[in-house]
């Protein structure tokens, strides 16, 4: 099953020490660097595990810490809007 980048659609979102994954509705799994979203670094294990998935999953959204994510976004490799350089 292909799926397009418009059409791409989360099921299920989890962090690690390092990464945002999100599980796809396709199957696949997506891994970002958390450095990628400074709030999401800076999150508390409890915070990151509260989201919503929104839009029917093309988008996820943590209101705890006021991080709202595009799924289209991460698959063209879009990031936080926060200047990164301090970050990495």
């Amino acid at each position: 099953m292909r799926t397009l980048v418009e059409q791409a659609q989360a099921s299920t979102v989890w962090t690690d020490e390092d990464n945002l994954w999100v599980a796809l509705a396709d199957g696949r799994h997506i891994a970002v660097p958390l450095r990628y979203f400074p709030r999401l670094l800076k999150a508390t294990e409890n915070q990151r595990k509260n989201y919503i998935l929104s839009g029917g999953g093309t988008g996820i959204q943590w209101e705890d810490i006021n991080e709202d994510i595009n799924v289209q976004g991460l698959l063209l490799g879009i990031g936080d809007r926060i200047k990164r350089s301090s970050y990495f």
